[in-house]
């Protein structure tokens, strides 16, 4: 859990200006585990925004990681990514 309180941190400074490309390596980082164990669900919601912002690979990652994702951890993701952006 430590690890997720440090990530959220690190992402925090991030707002409405982050460009796709940025938005998108961060759902990288997390899919792969770059900063420790992979989090899907942080980084579905990255990719999420990353392509609303623009970002058509993001879209196409996002939904392949979907399918690998229960209705918990999916409704979990799209909550987070919503509150996101309702705040940035």
């Amino acid at each position: 859990m430590a690890r997720l309180e440090m990530e959220n941190a690190d992402f925090a400074g991030i707002g409405a200006g982050a460009n796709a490309d940025i938005l998108f390596e961060m759902g990288l980082a997390c899919a792969t585990g770059r900063n420790g164990d992979a989090d899907l669900v942080a980084a579905h919601k990255w990719f999420n925004i990353a392509a609303i912002k623009g970002s058509p690979r993001a879209g196409a990652l996002r939904a392949e990681i979907a399918e690998t994702m229960n209705k918990a951890e999916l409704a979990k993701a799209l909550r987070e990514a919503r509150e996101w952006m309702t705040r940035h």
